[in-house]
């Protein structure tokens, strides 16, 4: 592609989240929405092969359908309550549209079927930006919303982490993985989010620094399988042996970073005396926690078979520029000495 139809791309991107997230009136909104959506497209069918050209497609039509949710909810509460205020809808109706638009917007279940198989037909760079920056504008308009007493998030919240356990399971492909554990910590952050914004907003860049750097390991490694992994030792030995580590932070393992929203998600569930909703959040990590268990193994106590016939692989150094991987992965594993001060700003 060309660099400045790229970087264009990427300013669409950067207008469209910054839109939403200055915005107060529904239409502004709206239209930050629309600009990120239409921005990305491009950068998802740049390779022009029909694996990615069916993820755009798919991706254009879900993305289309949750806007004119959006603007059916926003004209909605217009009508009823004469508001065009983000945080001025409280009729029952809107809301409930509302949530169920930008439930789909970011791949929350029941309306996360589109995500894996979206993110599967896209390259890892692309597939990253749908990860991580695709979410901010979404959950920025979360949290602006009266969510208080919402049954229906709680619903939904639950079945994510469910899901994304069950549904990564038996799974081999690395970017279905992923998507998995997107709706899986979609579920954790929207657990908290009526109850704690500042521990959902804590989880949301704690996953997408986690998430950003286990692309950038396997786009490091171009790996796009569980069987490619085996390779990972021959190229990057120091790499590998830190991947396992950003693995079981991604499952949320102490002594890693990833324990820290998810410890305090599921104390701030404890002190609202919701047992029942923590106790079974944290039986659905374990489900989680199993296929990043086979992605460390995979990585770690595997060994490609010898061929012969293939070309040995050569510990040259990488042309790739590695400082933001270097950062993010260390990051995402040795921030957890700084959870008393993130728990300070949170009360």
């Amino acid at each position: 592609m060309n660099p400045y139809v790229y970087f264009t791309l990427l300013f669409g991107l950067g207008l469209g989240t910054t839109l939403a997230f200055i915005s107060s009136h529904w239409l502004l909104a709206w239209m930050g929405l629309e600009i990120n959506t239409l921005a990305i497209i491009p950068l998802m069918a740049q390779h022009h092969h029909p694996r990615s050209i069916e993820a755009s497609t798919k991706y254009f039509i879900v993305q289309s359908t949750a806007a004119a949710m959006i603007l059916f909810a926003s004209m909605t509460n217009a009508w009823l309550t004469g508001q065009w205020f983000i945080n001025e809808m409280s009729h029952p109706l809107p809301l409930t549209v509302m949530t169920m638009a930008l439930a789909l917007k970011i791949g929350l279940a029941p309306l996360h079927t589109w995500l894996p198989e979206v993110l599967q037909g896209l390259d890892l760079t692309t597939g990253m930006i749908l990860s991580t920056w695709q979410k901010l504008a979404p959950f920025a308009l979360l949290l602006q919303m009266n969510t208080q007493n919402s049954t229906m998030l709680s619903v939904m919240a639950i079945l994510s982490t469910l899901v994304g356990g069950w549904g990564g399971l038996n799974q081999t492909q690395l970017r279905k993985i992923l998507a998995y554990s997107s709706i899986a910590h979609l579920g954790w952050m929207i657990l908290i989010l009526q109850y704690s914004p500042n521990l959902t907003l804590i989880a949301l860049l704690t996953y997408i620094l986690m998430t950003f750097s286990a692309f950038q390991v396997f786009k490091l490694n171009k790996a796009t399988s569980i069987n490619a992994l085996a390779n990972s030792w021959f190229k990057t030995p120091v790499l590998t042996a830190l991947a396992p580590l950003l693995m079981l932070s991604l499952g949320g393992l102490p002594p890693l970073t990833g324990f820290a929203p998810k410890w305090m998600i599921l104390h701030e569930l404890t002190k609202q005396e919701l047992m029942p909703l923590a106790t079974v959040a944290a039986l659905s990590a374990l489900l989680s926690l199993y296929f990043y268990l086979r992605l460390s193994y995979s990585m770690t106590l595997t060994m490609s078979p010898n061929n012969t016939l293939g070309s040995p692989l050569w510990r040259l150094q990488t042309p790739k520029m590695t400082l933001p991987m270097s950062i993010s992965v260390m990051s995402s594993l040795l921030l957890l000495p700084l959870l008393p001060t993130i728990m300070a700003m949170t009360n």
